[in-house]
């Protein structure tokens, strides 16, 4: 029986397991071990849908709150220029594999000659807007609505609620741990104290101190098909751009480049891999074509992977001390909810057995596995541009695990009937993400279809509709001073 977890590491995967652990296990001792000399990178964070839901759904934190607090602005999709096509649209509204009304057909076998309006969140995404009107004028904000999230002010607002619900902090530098019968027996401070616990969660970050430095947990590479291995990062002051309800992922010559809108600033980030440019050449790049930016100074490294298990004994490995994926798709605070939430619904429910810390191992690797398959396919279809690092992304990436789906895809055509070997793991992807990838970057298949001449019908009255849904629609800037009125009621407030 669990009496006390101690968790190594404070920024957003730490408080989020903190707040997790301790709301949905109230009797359990929570600390949360804090370097003073670890600050919090201060780059933009991008969600996806999950994130509001475990935030609000299942650990309660009142949305005014939490809006007052991290001051996000909102996501509802991808904005990419990438692939054959000048732009599309990825939004976070079923998109290719379902059937509107009036087709026989999955939407995805009506886009060979437009992309663009197949959902209202596509083409709200087309005109800029964040949110449709409600018949009184205010926005209509879904529950699944992501996040555009500025790390600083996240890791504040989590801190803030964890402290209330009493989890104690410790700042001090971890010298060390020490091994025990069940995994890790204390952890080791600077000053000479000995942190004891029942359990210990490592949100270490990349240094994995627990999980990969002191039980040597074996780490599984995924640079065999993702090749991007750091980033060089900027930003500059909002002046008249209009505050963007997307991320944009806008191919580079030897990676990619983000741009995620908060309230006053704009973050752009050049994600790329060493053995294509080196640093010196990214930074030359991106400065080229972004001007406004101010760059910093420090070149964030990664490794793209998953350590075998992220629960080992007594330890459980969270973000990315235990898993990581490059940024696109926006996996990271993805994959520390689902995470946290799979494990409180866990050990809430039955004594972490050996075959329980197996059932979690096997459900992890899997959905890490499958996010590797979701971005490698990304850089595999990107046909944008034929410098060295994409023709090596087209010729080199391995994609053997995608080949089942390939060749249902290159038979079948846009159909949602694969899930059976893609969708089914914890991540928010699906399906219709594989889906939206295959059809706009035009990925051959067999089964071409005419639609019909109400088919079409159907299709043009749908766009109409959209657009002028669109075009009286809410921009960020108009939807965020609804919800700062003090009137202003959110779902679950009476």
């Amino acid at each position: 029986m669990m009496k006390s977890i101690l968790i190594l590491g404070a920024g957003s995967a730490g408080l989020i397991a903190a707040l997790t652990l301790k709301r949905k296990v109230p009797n359990v001792s929570v600390r949360v071990v804090r370097s003073p000399e670890i600050g919090v990178i201060g780059v933009g964070e991008s969600t996806t849908v999950n994130v509001g839901e475990h935030f609000f759904e299942y650990l309660k934190i009142p949305r005014r709150r939490f809006y007052e607090l991290a001051e996000p602005t909102w996501k509802i999709g991808i904005h990419f220029l990438w692939g054959p096509l000048p732009q599309f649209d990825y939004a976070f509204e079923p998109q290719m594999g379902f059937r509107a009304p009036g087709l026989s057909r999955p939407n995805g076998f009506y886009c060979e000659d437009r992309f663009d309006s197949m959902n209202l969140q596509s083409e709200l995404m087309a005109h800029g807007k964040a949110f449709a009107r409600q018949p009184n004028g205010a926005p209509d904000i879904p529950p699944w609505a992501a996040f555009h999230l500025e790390n600083v002010k996240l890791v504040k607002a989590l801190e803030t609620f964890a402290r209330e619900d009493g989890v104690e902090f410790i700042d001090a530098k971890v010298q060390g741990a020490e091994r025990g019968p069940e995994g890790i027996a204390a952890v080791i401070l600077e000053d000479g104290r000995r942190l004891e616990a029942d359990f210990f969660v490592d949100a270490s970050g990349f240094r994995s101190e627990l999980l990969g430095k002191t039980l040597e947990e074996p780490f599984v590479s995924f640079a065999g098909s993702l090749f991007n291995d750091r980033a060089v990062v900027g930003r500059w002051d909002r002046t008249d751009e209009p505050t963007l309800p997307y991320t944009t992922a806008e191919t580079m010559d030897s990676g990619w480049c983000w741009r995620i809108d908060h309230e006053r600033t704009i973050n752009r980030g050049y994600v790329y891999s060493s053995g294509a440019i080196s640093d010196d050449d990214a930074r030359e790049e991106f400065v080229r074509k972004n001007p406004k930016a101010n760059v910093f100074d420090r070149v964030i490294k990664f490794r793209s992977g998953r350590y075998g298990r992220a629960w080992v004994d007594n330890v459980l490995g969270v973000g990315n001390s235990c898993g990581f994926v490059e940024p696109l798709e926006s996996s990271g605070l993805m994959m520390v909810c689902l995470q946290c939430n799979s494990f409180a619904e866990m050990i809430v429910n039955a004594d972490p057995t050996p075959s329980l810390r197996g059932y979690y191992n096997k459900l992890w690797a899997a959905s890490w596995d499958e996010i590797r398959d979701f971005l490698t396919l990304h850089f595999w279809l990107n046909t944008r541009l034929d410098t060295p690092y994409w023709q090596h992304c087209r010729h080199d990436a391995d994609v053997s695990r995608l080949t089942a789906l390939l060749e249902f895809y290159q038979e079948n055509g846009p159909v949602d009937f694969s899930p059976y070997q893609y969708g089914n793991t914890a991540n928010a992807y699906g399906i219709d993400g594989f889906l939206v990838m295959l059809v706009a970057n035009r990925f051959p298949h067999r089964a071409k279809y005419v639609p019909t001449s109400a088919e079409r019908q159907s299709i043009a009255n749908r766009r109409i509709q959209y657009k002028a849904l669109a075009q009286s629609a809410l921009t960020v800037e108009e939807a965020l001073a609804y919800v700062r009125h003090p009137n202003w009621r959110w779902f679950a407030e009476s």
